[in-house]
């Protein structure tokens, strides 16, 4: 439920922060006072498209802040992964600013969102309906999904079996028609990737080679140079002259040692030159079988100069290093082995496309004779609806056809028809319907798939405009039934429908200093009373007014 609404510099609201209740809320109040002002910062909210008209006049942007409450968050939860939102005690805190630039920023419990995150979180928050609006009975490609979405779990499983299969097809059919479109260039590409391929394999490249054949090819490279200095060093502590680093260090060892018991500090320092005297003589020797192990090996050299080069092509040509050469490769070798594998010749491609088709129209047949099944649970659930809505002559009908072409849901078109008066036709219900009676027939599908649609709020913007008497109550009733599934907002002029909600705000406008301000007012049973009165006779309240009041909330409360 919609829980807290927060609106600053909004059209002609500076300021306005609401608390929201369970159950049906109902705003009222005189024409041009605000409330669909309301109703537009709710549907912002949700993800609606946003202009700078918007802007209070004189302020640099205006903030919209929303609390919503969530009961069920199964259908959500995957789209607030997607974008990194952490739910905090089952709440959503959006908040969205409308810049005078024309930018939009946009955060829902602090994460940052574009207006298409919004839009795809909003879907399962709020949904709008406008009395000039009626979206998914005003649009014909809605009509499948609104069937769908009563059949339930009975037509999931073969949906999800249909799309796959269609998906299917698709990637066939599309294999083939590029197929059949450019041979040439199919061939040329065959012969591409095979040489790519056969090049990559023959070289054998692993990982980390390149930095092993480096240091070997250094040390290959300059062998003079390593033996030169391995000798020299040797030479210097052992060579085979009296001056040899060893000969003087253990001559000056001899020295300390003859004095070493005189006292601690020269103790100390003969061990230090011990020490370093017998790291010498190890650093000598090993110097020494370093020095007589080296051999030049040309051939060596040469080879790691082969491989080396090879490597350093094969860079130029696939990758800046192995690793993304050997990534290339794998790459190529499953498209190579996809174009050259079983099926990939045109007659043995068309073959699969044939066979892909005909199980995409079975499972096509299959979604349709499950849509038929429930096109008449439908029709006769939606006659229950009109009935009570005093529209028991209406005969709403489910119309199906079957397209030429397979699409994404199927191979049915399917639209509703309404017959509104005996022995006139069926036509197509977004055509002939007027205003009163699309408020009746969306209430009636609303109260059919209220309880599953999974929303946290419904609102409906004076849905209810064109009617009166008993058809307006029955409008009220079937509100306020919905609102026994779902948080329900309704901007209404009907005293039934305002009677009959647990809740009424008041909606004024008022001018200060030469500025138009909206105000908004929780109304307790007293100041209802008078409002529901002034609503039933206009602006002069009399005595018999308050009472039809009373009487009728008394009677919708019940």
């Amino acid at each position: 439920m919609l829980q807290e609404l927060s609106i600053k510099d909004f059209a002609i609201i500076s300021e306005l922060n609401l608390s929201f209740d369970d159950g049906m809320t109902v705003l009222t109040g005189e024409t041009g006072a605000g409330k669909s002002i309301i109703i537009d910062a709710v549907g912002l909210l949700a993800g609606g498209r946003s202009s700078t008209d918007y802007l209070r006049e004189g302020t640099k942007k205006a903030v919209l802040q929303g609390l919503f409450t969530l009961e069920n968050t199964e259908r959500i939860t995957p789209v607030l992964d997607k974008y990194d939102i952490e739910l905090d005690e089952q709440q959503l805190l959006i908040h969205r600013e409308i810049q005078q630039s024309g930018r939009n920023v946009i955060r829902v419990n602090g994460q940052l969102v574009n207006t298409t995150g919004l839009r795809e979180i909003g879907q399962y928050l709020v949904d709008i309906h406008g009395q000039n609006e009626h979206q998914e009975l005003m649009k014909v490609e809605r009509h499948e999904a609104l069937l769908d979405q009563y059949a339930g779990a009975e037509l999931e499983p073969a949906r999800q079996t249909y799309t796959e299969a269609f998906k299917q097809y698709q990637s066939l059919a599309k294999r083939y028609r590029q197929r059949q479109a450019d041979k040439q260039a199919f061939a040329q590409r065959l012969d591409m990737l095979t040489f790519q391929v056969n090049e990559l394999q023959e070289a054998q490249l692993m990982t980390g080679e390149e930095e092993e054949l480096d240091h070997e090819y250094q040390e290959l490279s300059n062998f003079q140079d390593v033996l030169e200095a391995l000798s020299a060093a040797y030479t210097s502590l052992d060579g085979d002259w009296e001056g040899n680093g060893l000969t003087i260090v253990g001559e000056a060892l001899s020295s300390m040692e003859s004095i070493e018991e005189v006292g601690s500090r020269y103790q100390k320092l003969t061990e230090t030159i011990r020490d370093s005297y017998y790291e010498l003589q190890e650093a000598a020797s090993e110097l020494a079988a370093v020095r007589d192990g080296l051999e030049f090996d040309g051939d060596r050299l040469q080879t790691v100069t082969d491989r080396l080069n090879l490597i350093h092509t094969l860079e130029n040509k696939y990758g800046a290093t192995v690793e993304e050469i050997l990534s290339y490769q794998n790459q190529i070798e499953q498209e190579l082995s996809l174009m050259k594998g079983e099926g990939t010749e045109l007659s043995d491609l068309k073959e699969q496309v044939v066979q892909a088709q005909h199980t995409t129209h079975v499972a096509a047949q299959k979604l349709t004779d499950l849509r038929k099944q429930a096109a008449g649970q439908l029709t006769q659930a939606i006659h229950e609806q009109l009935a009570d809505l005093y529209m028991d002559k209406a005969v709403f009908s489910v119309h199906m056809e079957k397209t030429k072409t397979l699409h994404a849901t199927g191979q049915d078109q399917i639209e509703f028809y309404i017959q509104t008066n005996p022995g006139e036709a069926a036509k197509p219900l977004a055509k002939i319907a007027s205003g009163g009676e699309l408020s009746r027939m969306m209430l009636a599908m609303k109260t059919i798939f209220a309880q599953d649609q999974g929303v946290t709020a419904i609102v409906f913007d004076e849905v209810d405009t064109g009617v009166s008497g008993r058809v307006a109550q029955a409008i009220a009733n079937k509100i306020s039934k919905i609102a026994e599934h779902s948080q329900v907002l309704t901007i209404t002029h009907l005293p039934q429908v305002a009677a009959i909600a647990q809740h009424q705000l008041y909606i004024k406008k008022k001018i200060v200093d030469d500025r138009t301000l909206t105000t908004v007012t929780p109304l307790d049973v007293k100041a209802r009373i008078d409002e529901i009165a002034r609503m039933l006779s206009g602006n002069q309240l009399t005595d018999a007014a308050r009472q039809n009041a009373r009487d009728l909330l008394a009677q919708n409360q019940d």
